[in-house]
């Protein structure tokens, strides 16, 4: 075990590496392309530990992020964020080395393509299942329609196909919800996609990408592309709705143990949102932004059952606790938070420091 002066983010690269297998073997299974989205570990190193197992097609979240992997060797990138015209010389740069997929949801952004792109893109029409964040929606045929009038008549634009993040999948609270849900809104893409191809967009794939329907469905095949990204840690989150066991979570947030007030039935640790993110959930009617577990020599334990992060400031966080728990943990002592969400923990703590002692940085998107 690392030794632990702050908030430090710990990686078991072993569970990593069981969850990507697994998410490889789920795709096969159901003969769909694995995209994984690349937002959620944002580093070179992680991206190559996916190469092993046949991946070579990544999605991410950002211009910057795409230029970051595709300096690292990834030839096939969708940009799976609504595009932003504004970069549009880095994306032409970009379109120039790899194979290039962007989103678009207007007329506008299609036009504006047309006119300043310089080389070949793949386009996907972004759309809304009832996430509601953005996107067209499935049913507006005339908005689907127009798009595709646009796109058809534009040299350097190919229509590869329709996307969706369905999101409103993190709000079950079980796997036979997240089926539900998930059945729901591949009909309504089914029929968004039967929509486009009767108005002339030629044979498109269909591409969805959230961890919860990717990890649990069994039969995924009436999609085309899946592009999970959480998979790779999951969390507290998945957790609890049913996506993953507590034993495939594969960061923690080491935290000292700064103060302890045994009246109060709380500890006070040096792990707070700028470290943890201010992400919460429910757990029965508490609100809670991480499970607590005790460091070991092979990373951490079991969570304890008696002992939650129940507030954060900016440095601060606060751990709930009963009397026998409190009674276990001194100050100075080293406690683990299993986050809430690791895709943003990850981003804000900007390195990893796996078990066997090696520190893994995330890219530097800001690099030239």
């Amino acid at each position: 075990m690392i030794t632990v002066q702050k908030p430090t983010l710990l990686l078991d690269q072993e569970r990593v590496l069981h969850n990507i297998k697994r998410m490889v073997e789920r795709a096969r299974d159901s003969g769909v392309r694995l995209r994984p989205h690349f937002k959620t570990h944002q580093s070179a190193e992680i991206g190559n530990w996916f190469r092993p197992f046949g991946v070579e097609a990544i999605t991410v979240s950002s211009v910057s992020m795409a230029r970051y992997f595709a300096k690292h060797g990834w030839q096939d990138i969708t940009l799976a964020f609504p595009t932003n015209i504004l970069e549009i010389e880095a994306i032409n740069q970009l379109a120039a080395q790899i194979k290039l997929g962007l989103l678009v949801e207007s007329v506008e952004t299609v036009q504006f393509l047309a006119q300043h792109l310089t080389h070949p893109v793949n386009l996907w029409i972004k759309i809304d299942v009832g996430y509601g964040r953005t996107g067209v929606d499935w049913l507006n045929t005339d908005a689907l329609d127009a798009l595709t009038t646009a796109i058809g008549s534009a040299p350097h634009l190919s229509l590869r196909g329709i996307l969706t993040h369905a999101g409103h999948t993190y709000k079950a609270r079980s796997r036979s919800e997240i089926e539900v849900t998930y059945h729901d809104f591949v009909f309504k893409m089914k029929a968004a996609k039967a929509r486009l191809e009767e108005v002339g967009a030629g044979q498109i794939e269909i591409s969805i990408g959230d961890t919860p329907s990717c990890s649990i469905v069994n039969d995924l095949s009436d999609v085309d592309e899946i592009r999970p990204g959480n998979f790779v840690f999951y969390d507290v989150m998945q957790r609890q709705i049913g996506t993953c066991r507590e034993t495939d979570i594969a960061v923690a947030v080491a935290c000292p143990v700064v103060a302890k007030h045994p009246d109060q039935g709380k500890l006070v640790i040096y792990g707070g949102a700028v470290h943890l993110s201010k992400e919460a959930l429910l757990m029965g009617e508490q609100q809670i932004f991480g499970y607590v577990a005790l460091p070991t020599p092979q990373g951490w334990g079991s969570r304890l059952e008696n002992a939650v992060v129940t507030n954060l400031s900016q440095e601060h966080g606060l751990i709930s606790a009963d009397e026998a728990t409190l009674n276990q943990i001194q100050v100075g002592d080293i406690v683990m938070v299993l986050p809430v969400h690791s895709c943003l923990t990850a981003n804000l703590m900007r390195k990893y420091h796996t078990l066997e002692g090696d520190i893994i940085p995330l890219g530097d998107l800001d690099a030239p």
